[in-house]
């Protein structure tokens, strides 16, 4: 089978119209970093592409009361770039600016890293931290899953679904959401492990809420439950993050016992965690860097 006919969609009511009608031969394209490599190997073979690129209200980044909405086609760049994603939400802007090259950044969508399914994608940990679900829509109907749920559960975008936004409601002033990444290269690096923080601490410095997620760590991203029940009540100092660095590898041993990767992966987490720690807890200093 080969490319027939490319779509410029011009509204959310058009594109899943042509979704619907084409269903699984059909693919969405909006930063195309990676469908395109996809077509050019054969892994995939659609008949229609259809460009959501140009559609606006797939781009917006908005604060709407206590939320913030973040369209399904906006750009790594325009996340960055957004003066939402500072203060204590400078981490989702630290992930986002670490993904690949700055022509990967100002292609590649929020919307297609979460569709790809990957277990490294770099926005996710921070966004599960952040409690975000993804909004699905079709002609017949729109739904919302909690973006946890979605890898926990492996829930399957449908043939004529597409992802119209990414949403969640905003943290407390006090608490800080971090993020570190570990990957073989710098920059073009697609992220081998990453650690996602939302850290709120009282003011005698003990863990008041703590939500921590990992990428690369398991088959999908998650939550590292273990690890948030340990910290939680603790002070936050060397020897608890010490402990919690065990706590973590012990978790990781269960989860990848048998991989060949294990043992680089327990000695990277020690830094990663420990600069996410850091970098919540030490916002100001690092904003400032």
């Amino acid at each position: 089978m080969s490319l027939e006919m490319v779509y410029k969609g011009n509204s959310i009511s058009e594109v899943v119209e042509i979704l619907e009608k084409y269903k699984e031969d059909a693919k969405l394209i909006a930063g195309g970093t990676d469908i395109i490599i996809d077509i050019r190997n054969e892994k995939i073979q659609p008949r229609v592409l259809v460009d959501i690129s140009s559609i606006e209200e797939l781009k917006k980044i908005e604060e709407k009361d206590d939320y913030i909405e973040i369209g399904g086609a906006a750009t790594f760049t325009q996340i960055v770039e957004s003066e939402i994603f500072t203060g204590n939400l400078y981490g989702l802007n630290k992930a986002c600016r670490l993904v690949g090259s700055p022509q990967i950044r100002n292609k590649g969508t929020i919307g297609g890293n979460i569709a790809n399914g990957s277990a490294a994608a770099d926005s996710v940990p921070p966004l599960i931290c952040l409690d975000a679900s993804i909004v699905l829509e079709s002609i017949h109907n729109t739904r919302e899953i909690k973006l946890e749920d979605y890898y926990k559960n492996q829930i399957k975008i449908e043939e004529n679904e597409l992802i119209t936004k990414i949403h969640f409601k905003k943290p407390l002033e006090n608490q800080i959401l971090a993020f570190s990444k570990l990957g073989l290269r710098k920059a073009l690096a697609i992220s081998r492990l990453t650690i996602a923080t939302l850290l709120e601490l009282d003011e005698d410095n003990r863990i008041k809420n703590i939500i921590v997620s990992s990428g690369a760590l398991a088959k999908y991203p998650i939550r590292e439950v273990e690890l948030e029940e340990f910290f939680l009540g603790k002070i936050l100092d060397e020897e608890n993050i010490k402990q919690g660095i065990i706590v973590l590898q012990n978790s990781m041993d269960k989860r990848l016992a048998g991989r060949s990767t294990l043992p680089y992966k327990r000695v990277a987490v020690e830094r990663i965690l420990r600069e996410a720690l850091y970098e919540a807890s030490n916002l100001d200093k690092v904003v400032a860097l």
